[in-house]
């Protein structure tokens, strides 16, 4: 049955809408494909379609990957991806009823990103030596970078027009191309204009490009690359903490609600759709308020 498997048209049809409709990544929609293949095939083996499953059969498959071992991250991706093909199929009329409506996710045990502290923040921050070229790049990267909690991916792939340093805004198309504007904050603004002076044509030479931080062969850099940087700077501050390539990211938003900043208007900074992803980082603030108050509380 493998090798004369084919994969349901619907799927495709499915991801096409899914392409059009939401903008969605390549990455995302491979994710969808293969979580979706996956399913037909436990489906083809039941001697049934896409088209006509039920609940039972789909908690059938939850139980097999239960079985399996398959991570419950990976299942509720799983689940994601069946009810939005559901959900596509009961819009357009080839389904009555929704399979997936009354079926639970897997409860997750949420990991809580671990957030630099701020004094770490500007040991990190410190570490570049702005007199070299590549360095002063990537000064002005870390303190664009933890000024507005961008995506690693949004900050690399960042062009000239994106950002005017006169209005202090860096323009965003995020993930499904919603675009968000957001500030940068003095120090950014000072480090970017010191970087655009004094380092980039430098690392230009004779060529040309609308990356803002090109890297030395002029081009766009990899999210892998910044992320070396990221951690060769923290080693050389003495930061051991675990880091990712999202900690500055983590940092931003647990500083900020540190510091009072509102639930929404850090949701709408980081380019969250969903309130609920954005109120992780004030599970993250408050253990770090409650770890100083009893470091410094006389009663703590």
């Amino acid at each position: 049955m493998t090798d004369k498997y084919q994969a349901d048209p619907i799927i495709d049809a499915f991801l096409d809408d899914l392409w059009s409709t939401k903008g969605l990544s390549d990455n995302t929609l491979a994710s969808y494909r293969t979580d979706l293949r996956h399913f037909e095939r436990f489906v083809l083996t039941k001697k049934r379609q896409l088209i006509n499953v039920d609940q039972l059969l789909i908690r059938d498959y939850l139980a097999f990957r239960v079985e399996q071992n398959f991570a419950k991250s990976s299942t509720a991706r799983l689940l994601s991806s069946l009810r939005r093909l559901y959900g596509y199929l009961l819009v357009n009329v080839q389904i009555a009823v929704d399979p997936t409506a009354l079926v639970e996710s897997p409860q997750l045990v949420r990991q809580l990103p671990e957030a630099l502290s701020e004094a770490q923040i500007n040991s990190l921050l410190d570490e570049p030596n702005v007199d070299d070229p590549l360095e002063c790049r990537d000064k002005a990267m870390l303190e664009l970078l933890y000024a507005t909690g961008l995506r690693v991916t949004e900050l690399v792939s960042l062009t000239l027009e994106q950002i005017s340093l006169r209005q202090g805004l860096v323009r965003i198309v995020g993930k499904g191309g919603k675009e968000r504007l957001v500030p940068l904050g003095e120090l950014a603004v000072t480090e970017v204009d010191q970087y655009l002076v004094a380092a980039r044509a430098k690392l230009l030479g004779n060529k040309q490009s609308d990356v803002l931080f090109p890297s030395k062969r002029g081009q766009m850099m990899t999210r892998q690359t910044f992320w070396h940087r990221i951690k060769l700077y923290a080693l050389r501050a003495g930061i051991h903490s675990h880091l990712s390539p999202h900690t500055l990211r983590h940092a931003f938003a647990t500083h900020l609600l540190n510091h009072g900043a509102d639930l929404r208007v850090v949701q709408l900074l980081l380019g969250h759709s969903d309130l609920s992803t954005t109120q992780i980082y004030t599970h993250v603030a408050k253990a770090r308020l409650q770890q100083l108050h009893s470091e410094h509380h006389p009663r703590g």
